[in-house]
């Protein structure tokens, strides 16, 4: 049977003809939504989406699903925890829109800085408003204040050093090196910061992480940036500070953003002058999108060839193993069952396991982690085995 592959958002064609060449059964239909995709998932075995949201449906509706690939960066569409109780794997392709979502970023920042969108609007308008126009302040020597910097903070970082900008960053990881000022406080940086460019992913920590109080530290006129995560930004706080400040905001997120890829738009943000939205396009470059479908499509291809995922982002992390018993054997059949059986006997689950050969392929060592630890009877038995050359127990 062959391994059936569902891509439902837009992808490059060259790409969809390689997964075809490697005898894999292709269904292309980007125009599918969040609640079309449960209809036709039962027989899919690797769905492929960017902005479609996976939801519980979708997943509890499949009988072969193994693999969900987000061709991007974070998942937030998609149900991990659906997922994780089916046994599903997901994975991603990071830092491949890395330079798209940062050029947009930059171009977001001086749109606001020279109010380019409503330029052109006038002039589309037969208005001429050159003395209104004319008082841009410009970015050189301005402070850029960067609220995560992962991949595509990074390359904010670097585009931003290049027109002359102070730029601080904050992130919970540092990378030595780096072309900023690292920061921890925000009561110490924002208040300085002229424009704040948002990079943080949709976690419980970063949910309406930018509220009143955030915006209460900017300076009055002081630009703020999101293309990132709806979700980072209270949007009810953003107006407050809008009004009361005049602070000018740049988003390629926003709440309540139509998941389809045309139609009617409404939002209470559309009317404000002080706030320009894009249609969520940071990642929307050929040079990116081809960058992401050639790891979407490596990612299918060590998966057919021998079951490896890449970017697994739904493995558990942090298991709470307190004990590892690491066993050198005869790599025979039936070794690795006799122990399993030991253990089993005992009542004692194996939360992680890997074993691996030496070289020539005589011998194997299994390591397994585990919650509880093997009595002394258990590790005799398992000692008894004439296949069985060394065992070693350790709490960890």
């Amino acid at each position: 049977m062959k391994i059936s592959v569902l891509i439902a958002d837009k992808f490059p064609e060259v790409y969809i003809e390689e997964l075809k060449k490697m005898g894999l059964e292709v269904i292309y239909d980007p125009k599918l939504g969040e609640n079309d995709i449960p209809s036709i998932i039962k027989n899919v075995d690797i769905l492929v989406v960017r902005s479609t949201k996976v939801n519980a449906s979708t997943i509890n509706n499949s009988n072969r699903l193994n693999l969900i690939i987000r061709a991007g960066a974070g998942v937030n569409n998609i149900d991990l925890a659906a997922a994780s109780q089916k046994g599903i794997y997901v994975s991603n392709c990071p830092g491949m829109n890395s330079i798209a979502v940062a050029e947009l970023a930059i171009g977001l920042m001086l749109s606001l800085d020279r109010r380019i969108p409503d330029n052109v609007m006038d002039f589309r308008k037969s208005v001429w408003n050159k003395n209104e126009y004319s008082k841009s302040q410009g970015i050189f020597g301005k402070t850029l204040a960067i609220l995560g910097v992962g991949n595509i903070g990074m390359e904010v970082a670097k585009r931003a050093n290049a027109f002359g900008m102070n730029v601080y960053g904050m992130d919970i990881y540092r990378v030595e090196g780096a072309p900023l000022t690292y920061f921890t406080d925000m009561n110490e940086v924002l208040p300085k910061a002229d424009v704040i460019s948002i990079h943080l992913p949709a976690t419980p920590e970063t949910k309406n992480m930018f509220n009143k109080k955030m915006f209460s530290l900017l300076k009055p006129g002081a630009f703020v940036i999101n293309t990132s995560r709806s979700d980072v930004i209270d949007e009810e706080a953003m107006l407050e500070a809008i009004k009361e400040k005049n602070i000018r905001v740049a988003l390629d997120v926003f709440k309540g953003e139509p998941e389809g890829k045309s139609g009617e738009v409404k939002s209470p943000l559309q009317d404000n002058p002080n706030i320009y939205v894009t249609h969520h396009i940071g990642a929307s470059t050929e040079q990116a999108q081809n960058a992401v479908a050639k790891e979407t499509v490596k990612i299918i291809k060590d998966y057919a060839a021998n079951g490896a995922i890449d970017h697994w982002v739904n493995r558990a992390r942090g298991v709470d193993v307190k004990y590892q018993l690491v066993v050198k054997h005869y790599d025979r059949p039936g070794v690795l069952a006799s122990i399993l059986e030991v253990i089993r006997e005992g009542n004692i689950n194996i939360e992680e396991i890997e074993n691996v050969i030496f070289e020539g392929g005589m011998v194997g060592c299994c390591s397994m982690k585990m919650k509880a630890t093997l009595t002394a009877d258990m590790l005799r038995v398992i000692n008894e085995n004439p296949n069985v050359i060394s065992t070693s127990l350790v709490a960890l």
